[in-house]
Parts: structure tokens; sequence; C-alpha cells
């Protein structure tokens, strides 16, 4: 062969790899993989188009493949997953850690986790507090749930009118458990409750907790308004972390938590319209990006989490609609080698997750598409009004403190006479 046409067969070879890499990217990443449909036999349909036609230059531009919260009814079986986060311990303001909102088309809401960070994600979608008090732990490292003072404390002051409700499970031990460890969030905060107690209603102030043995095997932990959540049991670092099922409606969301692969998961996740699962940064990855000594990146990629090609093979094996691979920070320097690791075993459909996405989820498709938030966002009133405080807590501040205060009341006091009319207030 001439050395010309030897360099067009080469360079025809490099453009056909290209496009096969960029299919597979298209695939797989979290960013491209929104504008896939996926069909309800479980392969990756075509392409949405963009957007409906425009044929009124100055009318509006329907079905944009974005979410903008509070604008759409969801059906009266579908759901709605929104990824408010997605990445590791050590937070990013572009993602945060774990914390999954699922949404019911009955109005159901529910929290599967509440990780470090998450909680402007959630408080950017101005769903009233109300409607999100309903928070299932997977396990209690910090990424799991280390933003819920933000949620207690935030929705408390900014509306919310009853008590948070906790599902999470026991540990090896007693102390090791979700009722200790909320117990202990109480007294850890305990000079923020008090104050706040002094000045607010009371009852959205409470946490109720619902601990359950984390050895049950696809036991049913909550089941209310023909909604069944189950959960088995992870293996992550120590004894006392689960999965979880969600079932409704014909449906099945299966939010995986932290875990080693094991035969739970294998077995309870089966017929999954959506499988979570984590899969990790490589061991490569933690050491050159994440800062871990050697040893310890391949302890903590290998053996405490999920390497991307077994998250792969977990999938293989059960088959979902979809798969959701998280738990890892996805961006340039990381996302093609995690996604091709995890193309070494599956080859089903998939999203490489990150923050803000969002998935609807019916029994003919699931349609994955970005969030658009503001990123000032206020709180939304709900069907209750907050009630006054009920002064259970006498004022926190002494006598000492009190003699201090400088009184400059009069500066306001048009404005408080104004809004005390406003309001009938004595």
């Amino acid at each position: 062969m001439k050395s010309g046409n030897l360099l067009k067969v080469i360079l025809v070879l490099l453009v056909a790899a290209a496009i096969f890499a960029l299919g597979q990217y298209a695939g797989m990443t979290g960013r491209t993989v929104q504008l896939t449909n996926v069909a309800a036999a479980g392969q990756a349909g075509a392409p949405e188009r963009a957007a409906a036609p425009v044929t009124d230059p100055a009318g509006t531009a329907p079905h944009r493949y974005a979410y903008y919260p509070g604008t759409e009814e969801l059906g009266k079986e579908e759901i709605r997953l929104i990824a408010l986060g997605t990445g590791m311990p050590l937070a990013r303001r572009s993602q945060a850690a774990t914390c999954w909102l699922v949404e019911l088309g009955n109005g159901d809401k529910f929290l599967f986790d509440i990780g470090t960070g998450s909680n402007a994600n959630l408080n950017a979608l101005m769903i009233p507090f109300d409607f999100t008090k309903k928070i299932f732990l997977t396990h209690l490292h910090t990424d799991h749930w280390g933003d819920l003072p933000g949620l207690w404390a935030g929705g408390w002051t900014a509306g919310r009118t009853s008590a948070l409700e906790i599902w999470g499970p026991t540990g090896a031990r007693e102390d090791m458990g979700t009722k200790y460890a909320i117990e202990n969030f109480l007294k850890a905060y305990n000079w923020d409750n008090m104050t706040r107690l002094a000045n607010l209603p009371s009852a959205p102030g409470k946490i109720n907790v619902h601990e359950f043995d984390f050895k049950g095997e696809n036991q049913v932990v909550y089941e209310e308004n023909g909604v069944i959540i189950r959960s088995w049991p992870a293996i992550h670092a120590g004894d006392g972390a689960v999965s979880y099922a969600l079932y409704w409606k014909g449906l099945k969301v299966v939010i995986g938590g932290d875990s080693m692969p094991n035969t739970w998961y294998t077995q309870y996740a089966l017929d999954a319209d959506v499988a979570i699962h984590e899969a990790f940064l490589t061991p490569e990855q933690l050491w050159r990006l994440y800062n871990q000594a050697p040893a310890t990146a391949i302890g903590v990629g290998t053996y405490v989490h999920t390497p991307p090609q077994a998250f792969g093979k977990i999938m293989s094996t059960i088959r979902p609609r979809l798969a959701i691979a998280y738990h890892f920070f996805n961006e340039a320097d990381t996302v093609l080698e995690v996604g091709e690791y995890i193309r070494e075993t599956y080859d089903g459909p998939l999203t490489l997750a990150e923050d803000n996405l969002v998935w609807n989820i019916t029994r003919d498709e699931i349609n994955v598409r970005t969030v658009i938030s503001p990123d000032e966002a206020w709180s939304v009133a709900g069907p209750v009004a907050p009630p006054p405080p009920d002064r259970t807590v006498p004022d926190q501040l002494s006598k000492w403190s009190l003699d201090h205060r400088w009184d400059i009341s009069d500066v306001s006091a048009k404005m408080v006479q104004e809004f005390k009319a406003k309001h009938n207030l004595k």
C-alpha cells in the first residue's frame, strides 16, 4: 500500500475512533446524558430534540431540556428524582455531598441523606419546608448527614411548622446508631436550640427518630399513602450502613448509599427502574487529586468503596432500566476514566451523576435534564401558616447582658409601629 493511501486509512480509523469515543461519552456523562430518553425496555433511545419548535417570534419556547423547579406538575404515576449532592466528603461549590430528593405524583417527598453542602441545593428548589421533613439516612458519615444542622435550624427559622422525621439504622453498638446520633446532635446544638426556643415556635425544632435494625433484609421501614420503603444492609467501613428501595405505583427506585459490592444489593435491587450505587474515584485519582497516601487510596478506593469496574459488574447483574453512578468528583480530569472503567463491565443505560440533575420516571420512559434554580432563593410559604413563638423557654439573655444593652429603639420605632399595625400585633 502506498504511503499516501496508508495515511488516509489511518486518518479514517482515527476519525472513526473519535466518533465512537464521543458516542460513548454522550451515553455516560451527566452533562450529555440529559438529552437521552431511556425507553421502557431498558435500552437507550434516540436523543430528544432540544426543544419544541418555536413558531411565534414573540411567544414562548416550551419544552426546553431543563427543569425549572415549581413549574411542572407531576403525573399521577410519575416520580421526579433530583440529585442534590453527588460528591465527596470534601464538599465543593460545584458538588455537594450525598443527597437525593424523591418527589411523587401523590405529593409525597422524601430526602435520602442530607450530606455536607446539599442543603443549599435543596433550598434553591424553593419547596416549602413542611414538604421536606422526611429524611432517610443510609449511614452516619458526615458526607451523608452533615447538612442536617442547616435543614433543622434553617427550616425552623424559615417557616417549617412541625418536627423533622428521620429514619435510620441501628449500629453495631447503641452509641453508633441513628437514635444516639440525633439525641447527641441536639445536645451538641443545645445553645442553638435553647436560644431559638426562646424566640420561635417549639414544634419545628423537634426531631422524631424512627430507628430500625440495620441487619433487616428487605424489611419495610416505611409504609404510608401507597408508598413502601424497604431497607437492607450495606457494607461500608463499619456495621450500620443500609441501602433503600422505594416502591410506588409499580415503580422502583433504589438508593444504594455507600457500600462495597454485596449480595444483598444484587438480590434486592433487581427489577429496579432506577438503581443508584456508588462508583468511587480510582486509587490513582485519590492519590493524585485527593491527596491520599497510596496505601490509603487503594484501601479506600477498592475496599471501603466500590471501584468503577465493580459498579459496572453490579449493574450488568441487576440490569436496571437506568443505572446512576455517584460519589466521585465529576469533572474533566476524572469523568472519562471513571466512565471508561464502568464501560468495561456494563453497556446499559447510565448516568454519571452530578449535582442538579433531575430524572422524570414513568413506566414508559426516563428523561434526565438539568435543574435551573436561583442562587438567591427565599423560603416559600406552605399550606400552613407559621405559628407565633410559644415562649416555652425563657429569654436566654441574662440581666448582666441586658444591663449593657444600648437602647436606640427610637430610630426604628416608626417601622416597628407600622409593622405591628399591619399584622395586628400589640
